[in-house]
C-alpha cells in the first residue's frame, strides 16, 4: 500500500505565519485610532446635539412672546432660559428646577448626559464622554448660547 502524506512542511507554515505577521504588523496602526476617532465623533455628536438644544430654545421662547422663563418645551419638559439681551431664550445653567440645558438636552441629571458627564460651572458647563479625558470635552456657555469642541486628549 502506497499512502500518500498529506499536510503542510514546516516552511510552507513558517511562510503563512511570516507573511501574516507582516500583514498585522500593517493593519494594527489604522486600527488603534478607532478609540480616539469615537470619542471625537461622539464629542462632536454632543456638541450638535448641544447646538440643537439651543436653537430649538431660542425658537420656542422667541414663538410664545412671553418673554418669561421657564419655556414649556413641545413634550411638557420646562426649561430655564435667560431673559436678557443676548442670553434671550438660550437656555441657563441651572442645577436645581426648573433646569436649563440639561432639561433642554433631556439628560438623565444634572451629572449625566447620555454617556457624557457633565460639569456645571457658573456661565460654561462641560461635557465629557464618561472615562475620557477631562480636555475632551464639549462646552457650553449660558451668556451667548456658543457651543465649542476640544479634542485634545480624546
Amino acid at each position: 500500500m502506497n499512502a500518500k502524506q498529506q499536510g503542510f512542511t514546516l516552511v510552507e507554515l513558517v511562510v503563512v505565519i511570516v507573511i501574516l505577521g507582516i500583514l498585522a504588523a500593517t493593519a494594527l496602526p489604522r486600527f488603534i485610532t478607532v478609540t480616539r476617532d469615537a470619542r471625537i465623533a461622539a464629542v462632536n455628536g454632543m456638541a450638535g446635539g448641544l447646538r440643537a438644544a439651543v436653537a430649538v430654545s431660542r425658537a420656542r421662547y422667541f414663538a410664545t412672546g412671553t418673554n418669561t422663563s421657564p419655556i414649556a418645551m413641545a413634550d411638557g419638559t420646562s426649561v430655564a432660559v435667560g431673559t436678557t439681551g443676548a442670553a434671550s431664550g438660550v437656555p441657563t445653567i441651572a442645577a436645581v428646577a426648573p433646569l436649563g440645558i440639561t432639561a433642554a438636552m433631556n439628560c438623565e441629571s444634572t451629572t449625566a448626559c447620555n454617556g457624557f458627564t457633565v460639569v456645571l460651572l457658573t456661565t460654561a458647563s462641560t461635557f465629557q464622554p464618561s472615562g475620557g479625558n477631562a480636555t475632551c470635552q464639549a462646552t457650553y456657555n449660558e451668556t451667548t448660547g456658543a457651543v465649542g469642541v476640544s479634542t485634545a486628549g480624546c
